[in-house]
């Protein structure tokens, strides 16, 4: 399995507004994309900003491409939630899963 990992930055008054994009689903559709494991957003205040961090659990690179494409590591970054982010991570990044929760 593999974790991507992203990060973004809003101003703590389009903080909400952007955390509702992303629910329920980090990207719409994604829950239907044969490969996805899941995701968690994770949200931590900064004072001046916001930032948010995707993880999203995938069985391979190749389940990843198939939403990102070859360049696979470019963010993906729809052009509603650029309008409420400051900032963003260009990339994501991408690590072997070696343990999961456990139960």
């Amino acid at each position: 399995m593999v974790a991507r990992i992203w990060h973004g930055f809003t101003t703590p008054e389009n903080a909400s507004k952007y955390e509702a994009m992303l629910k329920p689903d980090v990207l719409p559709g994604l829950d239907k994309i044969v490969g996805y494991r899941g995701s968690y957003l994770l949200r931590r205040d900064h004072g001046h900003e916001i930032e948010f961090v995707t993880l999203m659990i995938w069985e391979s690179v190749d389940a990843i491409r198939a939403v990102a494409g070859d360049n696979y590591e470019l963010a993906v970054v729809p052009e509603e939630r650029r309008r409420v982010l400051s900032r963003w991570d260009e990339r994501a990044q991408h690590y072997e899963v070696v343990q999961g929760p456990r139960k």
